[in-house]
């Protein structure tokens, strides 16, 4: 069995889901994944709405620079972003394929599981079928950026905090 620095491994996959959070939100800035209309409740929200958590919360925001941010739909975002790095870089020293493609393919089937799976089947986003095309594109290509720059970063920061 293969040793890995566990604490080195959750360290470098935390750093890099922030990092990598930030990349995804400036993807879709570039390329929004929705209409107007559609992120008014964005999927985060929409989300926690159907876990009971009530509007006035799931809409929160704060001010910066005289603009309103949506710092609840953050903490989702941010907290699955770095959910998934800390176990891309954790299992990628087990299970080394899903390494493959420096995280983009593992990127890719973590669009398809939660977009065209999980979400669509729970009612938080609507059938595949449903979706735009944009969306399908932004999604896909936004989640292997987003998983290459786990990639990037988790290792070169595992590599650093390992090294002698």
């Amino acid at each position: 069995m293969k040793m890995i620095n566990w604490k080195a491994a959750v360290i470098a996959g935390g750093v890099a889901g922030v990092v990598s959070g930030l990349v995804k939100l400036g993807w879709e800035n570039v390329l929004p994944p929705r209409t107007p209309k559609r992120d008014q409740t964005n999927p985060p929200q929409k989300l926690l709405q159907q876990f009971g958590v009530p509007e006035k919360v799931t809409h929160a925001t704060y001010t910066y620079s005289e603009q309103q941010l949506p710092w609840v739909s953050y903490l989702i975002h941010f907290g699955f972003s770095t959910s998934f790095a800390v176990f891309y870089s954790v299992a990628g020293h087990f299970v080394p394929f899903i390494r493959l493609g420096q995280g983009t393919l593992f990127g890719l089937g973590v669009w398809g599981a939660c977009h065209l799976g999980v979400m669509p089947a729970m009612g938080t986003v609507p059938a595949p079928v449903d979706q735009p095309v944009e969306e399908h594109f932004s999604e896909a290509l936004g989640h292997m950026a987003w998983m290459w720059t786990n990639h990037i970063i988790s290792d070169e920061l595992y590599r650093q905090l390992t090294s002698k």
